[in-house]
């Protein structure tokens, strides 16, 4: 029987009208294909803006090979930090200038890896890399909100096949973090309470929708998804902000990142997915209500118009279901 269920953050409601399984969503093809004319492997640094930062074997050089990870600006960015800041009216509208940074973090220099398949070491050298961009785009004035995140496979919107994140620092802060600070101050400010830590507590009591965990974090597929197989990453510990967590902590983010994405890859024949990483904004005064986390969705359904007009999202997988799989992985 379908269920209504509600999201404890920011009050979304969804619609769970039947389970499917792993093998009845129809599947992309995301194997590496054109290595010959990918500009982000080595060699053809020349093909990208000047490195921004990068992890670098001892004595190389900026824009040459060498690099283990590599940040650039991206070619074509949504925003751009070449403008002064400038904010003003028209009649009922705001505006302000399209101020921002916009970047491009290569993960590793192998073309034909993803990151199922990196060592530990390398997949610790990406999760450093997010958090030393994350921490030095913080710093500046006028960046209110920073955002990490990856698109995998063409239906989730990568174009480069070459395995890569951005990054995003932004002068506001979106509406989608926004209710769910809203959200998190309303919980805490009633319960006196962190609402995520509080879900972290049932998901240990009600078990089923784990999928996995370590020393530090706990990975579930939330109670009210708003995707099928959407899963969560969240540290144990309470940080509102991704920049606080130490290099121990950091291993660990690496290691069941790297697990729960190879659980998906196999459950779900190696989908399109998109990540990203909810934070606290810059500066943020109420530490205490928020608290960080990665969320990943599989690419396997479509918005269509009910789900538009309403906002009421039709998932076809209960969360309990989808755990079941990807923690039998």
């Amino acid at each position: 029987m379908p269920e209504l269920r509600r999201d404890p953050v920011v009050g979304r409601w969804i619609i769970i009208d039947h389970s499917k399984g792993p093998t009845d969503f129809p599947k992309d093809d995301n194997t590496p294909t054109r290595q010959a004319i990918c500009p982000f492997c080595p060699g053809r640094e020349v093909r990208t803006p000047p490195e921004i930062d990068a992890i670098r074997a001892y004595g190389s050089t900026p824009d040459t090979p060498g690099w283990q990870v590599r940040t650039v600006p991206n070619k074509f960015p949504v925003l751009t930090a070449q403008d002064a800041l400038e904010k003003h009216g028209n009649g009922i509208y705001d505006e302000m200038t399209g101020v921002g940074a916009h970047e491009v973090m290569i993960e590793c220099p192998d073309h034909e890896k993803t990151l199922t398949d990196l060592t530990s070491e390398e997949m610790g050298m990406v999760i450093s890399q997010y958090q030393r961009r994350y921490r030095q785009l913080s710093k500046v004035d006028h960046f209110k909100y920073v955002v990490i995140f990856k698109n995998f496979g063409s239906s989730a919107g990568a174009t480069v096949e070459h395995t890569h994140s951005q990054i995003i620092a932004l002068p506001m802060v979106p509406k989608t973090v926004t209710e769910e600070l809203k959200g998190a101050e309303h919980y805490h400010q009633i319960h006196g309470r962190c609402v995520f830590c509080d879900m972290i507590a049932q998901e240990y009591n009600d078990k089923e929708r784990l999928v996995a965990e370590n020393n530090s974090f706990l990975a579930f597929c939330p109670y009210a998804p708003r995707y099928a197989f959407e899963t969560w990453i969240i540290p144990k510990a309470h940080f509102a902000d991704f920049g606080q967590i130490d290099q121990k902590t950091q291993g660990h983010l690496s290691q069941i990142l790297q697990d729960v994405l190879q659980k998906i890859k196999k459950v779900l024949d190696n989908p399109s997915y998109n990540y990203y990483l909810h934070t606290a904004p810059v500066e943020y005064s109420n530490p205490s209500a928020y608290h960080w986390h990665m969320e990943i969705i599989p690419k396997l359904t479509r918005s269509v118009g009910f789900e538009w007009g309403t906002g009421l999202h039709i998932v076809p997988t209960f969360p309990q279901e989808a755990a079941r799989f990807l923690r039998e992985a």
